[in-house]
């Protein structure tokens, strides 16, 4: 019997070159002399900023009226107990404004002469409420509904500024939707139909789908000034972060209350910020990869 040896495969290791080291050396070392160079220019701008406030005439006095460890530690429970408040509104007016504004959005986008009526109601809401100051649609809805003393009306400060922020927000979320609807290509639409799907069928299925997928990024940056502007409804008496902070203010005319709000909020925000920041990031890569119609 004879027995057939078979050549043995010997599979070199990958060895990379000189160049490809030298260049891979080359940049680990640059991106550790720009680390090093952004950290030492963070450290001397901090000091200098330091020094130069440290050092004002009206340091003392603005630190003693703005930072005081004292009435830090007196404001920030009351100022977190309020903040629940502006939680409960972002919660609830966010979900309105995201309904609102897509219905305004689908309004506006309607074809047919039969639909113009509502694509002008829709079209002045839109203007309207964009061009109207937010503190004035507030004042306006918080003071003026209970003026009209309707039966069965609210007058909680609370749910009427509720209202003024989805009036507002709506109107901006709606365009950000009626541009994710117009940016999907009409060749999808006439894709959609040849395939036998109907008009409602066709947004349904295939354009609100792309529509909503790109325009979440914006629809993130309006939420999260949505969630700072909750605290305007304090000016109609909502016990809120904000109106909490300056009942405490007017006792002793300190202001520190006001500054823990803010720290507060942006303790809130920042997350919000980074996760839309992500978001985008990952569909730009998508979009980029051409993952993302």
């Amino acid at each position: 019997m004879t027995v057939v040896k078979q050549p043995s495969v010997i599979e070199d290791a990958y060895v990379p070159s000189e160049r490809r080291i030298a260049r891979e050396r080359y940049q680990r070392t640059r991106a550790r002399r720009a680390t090093g160079i952004a950290a030492l220019s963070t450290l001397v701008t901090g000091a200098v900023l330091f020094v130069v406030i440290t050092n004002s005439p009206g340091w003392e006095r603005t630190k003693e009226t703005f930072f005081s460890a004292h009435y830090a530690r007196v404001a920030l429970p009351q100022v977190l107990e309020g903040l629940w408040l502006n939680v409960r509104l972002l919660a609830v007016c966010g979900v309105c404004v995201l309904i609102l504004g897509m219905l305004l959005a689908l309004a506006r986008t309607l074809r047919g002469p039969v639909f113009f009526p509502l694509r002008a109601l829709a079209t002045a809401y839109t203007d309207f409420f964009r061009g109207l100051p937010l503190i004035i649609c507030l004042l306006l809805v918080i003071f003026g509904v209970p003026a009209l003393r309707l039966q069965g009306v609210t007058t909680d400060p609370v749910l009427l500024g509720g209202a003024a922020l989805v009036l507002t927000y709506s109107a901006y979320v709606a365009e950000v939707f009626r541009a994710g609807i117009e940016s999907v290509h009409p060749s999808q639409r006439a894709a959609a139909r040849s395939l036998g799907l109907n008009n409602r069928q066709t947004l349904r299925y295939v354009v609100l789908p792309q529509a909503v997928r790109r325009v979440v990024p914006p629809l993130l940056n309006d939420l999260v000034s949505l969630q700072k502007d909750t605290g305007l409804v304090s000016i109609g008496g909502a016990v809120d972060a904000v109106y909490a902070a300056q009942i405490i203010a007017s006792k002793d005319f300190n202001y520190t209350p006001y500054v823990v709000a803010g720290l507060v909020f942006v303790a809130l925000t920042i997350p919000m910020t980074r996760f839309t920041d992500w978001v985008t990031a990952r569909m730009d890569r998508r979009r980029a990869q051409g993952g993302l119609v």
